[in-house]
């Protein structure tokens, strides 16, 4: 099976209540481990690259690594897309490049100016069969390239999403509800809430379209507690409740990001690796159980927070 887009993956979703996992991937490991955990399951998935990710792997080299896991699992729907484009350039840069999804992201400009933006990309992506998502408010936190201030983040007005839609053509639409970039999502001692009000009313206002949910990382504490056991220095990184994140799934949320998890199963299998074998220095021997580690958390998201297994069927 080729490379697919997201239309029927989201289509899918939608009308069954569940989300497709979008994971960043970086190196040859994290595709491994994702796509070993997409087959085992049984479940369609998004691999997507960062503007992070293609400077430090390079674009073609992550495009070359994704046609060898459609090539080991060819029965496997796989999605590629650039998470966060920040220019037409760009965008236009990874559909000529192969990638069947972009993301251009205007969100920190003007509602005239994302909307002027995201329908250029529209247009150039859909005349050659590939999908297009944008955004509409502004998540705070760290990711790659993307550095938004808690004061500068703001909530997506439900009162605007039908607009910006009609008016760039756009196939699905990321909105702030209260996710955040990175591994500190929240101040210690709070209790996060996602606005589930918010995306009701998004979902009233756009029935039947995809909703896209970034910074959704849970930051399990276990890998947390290893890392930090062994070397490192974590403090209070604290993620998105699942609980939450599966109840975004059942509503309109069609494409649920997760990037700090897997960074934090990997390094964390590293950490204890080096860390129980100090003479170590064959990178396969520590990448292994870090390896190890990125399959059990895609495993884990898939069946239990996406609710995707077995719907590549």
């Amino acid at each position: 099976m080729p490379l697919v887009t997201t239309t029927e993956m989201f289509k899918k979703a939608y009308e069954g209540g569940y989300a497709i996992g979008a994971f960043n991937v970086n190196n040859m490991e994290i595709v491994q481990g994702i796509t070993e955990a997409a087959a085992e399951e049984k479940s369609p998935i998004i691999l997507q690259a960062s503007a992070g990710a293609r400077k430090y792997a390079n674009a073609a080299y992550l495009k070359h690594l994704v046609d060898a896991a459609l090539e080991i699992y060819p029965d496997l729907p796989i999605a590629l897309h650039l998470d966060h484009g920040a220019d037409f350039e760009i965008c236009k840069s990874c559909i000529d490049g192969g990638f069947t999804s972009v993301m251009i992201d205007g969100s920190s400009k003007p509602f005239d100016e994302n909307v002027a933006l995201a329908k250029k990309v529209a247009e150039y992506a859909h005349e050659r069969g590939v999908v297009v998502e944008a955004e509409l408010g502004t998540l705070a936190g760290i990711e790659d390239d993307v550095k938004v201030s808690e004061e500068d983040s703001s909530y997506t007005r439900p009162e605007e999403v039908q607009e910006f839609v009609d008016r760039t053509g756009v196939d699905s639409l990321a909105i702030a509800i209260g996710t955040s970039h990175g591994a500190y999502k929240f101040k210690p001692g709070t209790n996060p809430q996602l606005r589930f009000d918010i995306l009701e009313e998004v979902a009233k206002r756009l029935p039947g379209f995809p909703i896209v949910l970034h910074g959704a990382s849970s930051v399990p504490q276990e890998y947390v507690k290893i890392i930090n056991e062994n070397g490192g220095a974590l403090k209070d990184a604290i993620g998105v409740p699942e609980d939450q994140l599966r109840q975004a799934a059942r509503m309109a949320v069609c494409k649920i990001n997760i990037d700090s998890d897997l960074r934090l199963a990997l390094t964390a299998g590293i950490r204890e690796h080096m860390a129980a074998y100090p003479d170590h220095f064959d990178p396969r021997q520590y990448l292994t159980p870090a390896r190890a580690n990125v399959k059990a958390v895609v495993k884990h998201k898939i069946a239990e927070v996406l609710g995707s297994s077995g719907k590549a069927l």
